[in-house]
């Protein structure tokens, strides 16, 4: 998951839990689906009310699960314009004041026959000193056109500039594993940054740590990706909690692995959140896929509506595959 997850809490402490990757738009997942028995899920559902739908696609620049949480902070929604890189930044210990930042992420581009990919940036393995070595080393060629750089982690470099206010980009999460081409941005204020992008490519792959990352059997870092711009926002409202322990195997097609993780998210916190529930507590769960974002809620649901709702079975499996 991109850097704006939150830390996790006790989930009795919880009162919005958010759930990214808990479908795809895909065969496979849909086949995964129909086999998954997750019956702390069912029986949350059958307690809950849906409520807010966030209506996407699979080509939006925004994934779901941001597009929905940036809609609970009270944020603007503008697809690919969610400034998620200011909010980490500042989590970072960077002052983002009123500047436009964006998200750098070290990146590994991997050629095919037809296409270019990007390599999830976790793949790279990325420690602190390498992650300085290659940002010291292109930064120079972002201060020559007026971008103010800053460190944050081995993958959250970030960049600071007038042009990134507007700039639409597409998610990271959108990114992995898929042609670059359609997801690079067309507009004219990313054309500074496509030649920037370029230099870096050629310093990078001449770097010695390129070598050397090859000669350990590494991927190289070769390129970055940019997204999350915009100017920094508070949030508002009450905390939410991302989960994201489906985004790995998801990302990486392992749908075995995936299945795993969403048994194990059913045992511990949808279970929590079902405990909650059952203790009178107002819960809200929104499950986000590749496509929609759907929010369940408990918040004013009538007594009538509780009872009778212990008596609906919903089919899980199809309510995940409409995301």
């Amino acid at each position: 998951m991109p850097s704006f997850a939150l830390k996790r809490r006790s989930i009795i402490a919880r009162m919005h839990v958010l759930i990214p990757f808990a479908s795809a738009h895909s065969e496979a997942a849909s086949h995964v689906l129909h086999d998954l028995a997750l019956p702390s899920l069912t029986r949350l559902l059958q307690r809950l009310r849906p409520t807010l739908r966030h209506h996407g696609n699979e080509s939006t620049l925004s994934a779901p699960h941001e597009t929905a949480l940036a809609s609970a902070w009270g944020w603007p929604v503008v697809d690919g314009a969610l400034a998620f890189a200011a909010r980490a930044a500042a989590r970072d210990g960077i002052a983002v004041g009123d500047q436009a930042w964006g998200l750098l992420t070290p990146a590994h581009w991997g050629a095919g026959r037809d296409h270019v990919t990007m390599a999830d940036p976790a793949a790279l393995a990325l420690d602190a000193t390498e992650s300085r070595t290659l940002f010291d080393a292109v930064r120079p060629l972002f201060d020559s056109e007026g971008f103010l750089l800053a460190w944050g982690a081995p993958l959250r470099w970030y960049a600071a500039h007038p042009s990134l206010a507007d700039l639409p980009c597409a998610s990271l999460d959108r990114v992995i594993g898929r042609n670059i081409d359609a997801w690079i941005a067309k507009t004219p204020q990313v054309r500074l940054l496509r030649r920037i992008q370029s230099e870096v490519q050629l310093l990078l792959y001449t770097h010695p740590l390129h070598q050397e990352r090859e000669d350990r059997g590494v991927l190289p870092v070769n390129s970055f990706w940019l997204s999350g711009c915009g100017v920094y926002r508070p949030a508002a409202g009450a905390e939410i909690d991302v989960i994201d322990v489906l985004r790995e195997p998801m990302l990486g097609n392992d749908w075995a692995a995936w299945a795993e993780a969403w048994h194990e998210l059913d045992a511990g916190a949808i279970a929590g959140l079902l405990q909650r529930s059952e203790a009178g507590a107002d819960v809200t769960l929104t499950l986000c896929g590749e496509r929609h974002a759907q929010t369940y809620s408990s918040h004013e649901r009538p007594l009538w509506a509780r009872i009778a709702g212990r008596w609906r079975s919903p089919q899980v499996s199809l309510a995940l595959e409409a995301l």
